[in-house]
């Protein structure tokens, strides 16, 4: 099970993206980051939050390009897997990450919210291989919480019930 420096498969494969599992992103209301449910976790949604902080704010096709925001997308996708590490433990427990539904500030005339998030959507299957395949929504919206570019959310099925 151990990966390099005995890290899990899933996060031993993030480290050889260059990337590491971040601290769980504290809830900004009255919510838990993940709740489990028999086989199943669902994360609320994820800001690209990077050391409690927002790097971009602003609607996608206005503020924001579309390629700066596929990449915030790739980090809210690490957030909901810290999220979800939170309830179970081990990444490597995730057997199939179920659903994504992803929230994109838009500019009115907008209409690449596919390509977005695909920041996660990829994030998933590089780190967790067939287990990260899935069915999604990708969702223009208005606004997001602080003014965030994009939000994403999961539900995944896990292993040891």
């Amino acid at each position: 099970m151990g990966g390099a420096e005995g890290l899990g498969r899933a996060e031993a494969k993030l480290a050889e993206l260059g990337l590491t599992l971040p601290e769980v992103v504290p809830p900004l209301a009255s919510y838990v980051p993940a709740v489990r449910t028999g086989e199943f976790v669902f994360t609320s949604g994820q800001l690209p939050m990077v050391g409690g902080k927002l790097a971009l704010t602003g609607k996608v096709g206005a503020e924001v390009t579309a390629e700066e925001a596929k990449e915030q997308a790739r980090i809210c996708a690490l957030n909901a897997l810290a999220a979800v590490k939170s309830v179970i433990g081990d990444l490597d427990r995730i057997e199939q990450v179920v659903k994504v539904v992803g929230f994109v500030a838009s500019a009115p005339d907008f209409t690449g919210q596919p390509g977005v998030v695909n920041g996660a959507s990829e994030l998933f299957g590089e780190a967790l291989g067939a287990a990260g395949v899935h069915a999604r929504s990708a969702v223009g919206v208005a606004v997001l919480p602080l003014d965030a570019p994009v939000e994403v959310e999961i539900q995944v099925r896990v292993s040891g019930v």
